[in-house]
């Protein structure tokens, strides 16, 4: 096994390392992930859509690799964790570093609310711009980010949020 090692950088990506493990679901697969290569339908199987949610997010944040292996059904993709270690080396002013505070912090149901928020206002599933969203909802674009690093629904591409691809 090769041993690699995320290096964060950028305080923003704080958000996504605290959440890649924020519940007893998510850390347990994880576990799991960090052991063995896992199919989704075994996933399911023993979490549930939490589970797969849980995939879902993980991939986003790109904590986890795929590949194609055999079955007892044919070819199925399977799962498990590109990084055996993290590195955290960050540096920020206290105004970013207490945005990200606030977004890593966030009740669910906040978060669930800055979701649907954003996504109203993706028109025809083509992404929003930051700065548009961040003005709308009167947040910093460092808090913003936050939340959509977070959110299982949503991703920054260039300077634009749009919904996240879950096929």
């Amino acid at each position: 096994m090769v041993n690699r090692i995320k290096v964060i950088n950028d305080v923003g990506e704080l958000v996504t390392i605290f959440h890649a493990a924020d519940n007893d679901i998510k850390r347990r697969l994880l576990i799991d992930l960090s052991t063995g290569w896992i199919t989704l339908p075994a996933i399911i199987e023993k979490y549930g859509i939490e589970g797969k949610k849980a995939l879902f997010y993980l991939d986003k944040i790109k904590m986890i690799e795929s590949q194609w292996m055999t079955g007892d059904k044919g070819p199925e993709k399977a799962y498990h964790t590109y990084y055996t270690n993290v590195q955290i080396n960050v540096v920020g002013d206290i105004e970013e570093l207490a945005d990200i505070i606030g977004a890593a912090t966030l009740s669910d149901e906040k978060l669930e609310e800055y979701e649907n928020k954003i996504l109203e206002m993706i028109p025809d599933n083509t992404g929003v711009f930051i700065g548009d969203v961040s003005e709308k909802l009167g947040i910093s674009q460092t808090l913003l980010r936050g939340i959509i690093k977070r959110s299982s629904i949503l991703t920054i591409k260039g300077y634009k949020i749009e919904r996240v691809d879950i096929s």
